[in-house]
C-alpha cells in the first residue's frame, strides 16, 4: 500500500487510508513507537511505555558498548 506525505495545518503527516485503519483497529488519538530500520524503512508499532523503557536501556548500552559491538559484529 502507497501513503504520501501531506502537509496537515503546520505540520507534515501521513494520512491512512480507512480500510487500513480499520483492519489495524487504529483509533483517533492513539501513539505509537517509531522506529528506523537499516536501509531506510521504518516499523510503527502502538506505544507501550514497557517498550520504551527498554529501548532506552538497549540504546544506552548500545552506546556504552559501540567499540564492542562494532567488533562482535565483524
Amino acid at each position: 500500500m502507497k501513503i504520501e506525505v501531506k502537509r496537515i495545518g503546520n505540520s507534515d503527516g501521513f494520512i491512512l487510508p480507512r480500510e487500513l485503519v480499520q483492519r489495524l483497529d487504529i483509533k483517533r488519538g492513539q501513539e505509537f513507537h517509531v522506529t528506523e530500520l537499516p536501509g531506510g524503512g521504518l516499523q510503527l508499532l502502538p506505544y507501550d511505555p514497557d517498550f520504551e523503557a527498554t529501548m532506552e536501556a538497549a540504546e544506552e548500552i548500545m552506546d556504552e558498548y559501540r567499540d564492542t559491538l562494532a567488533t562482535l559484529a565483524k
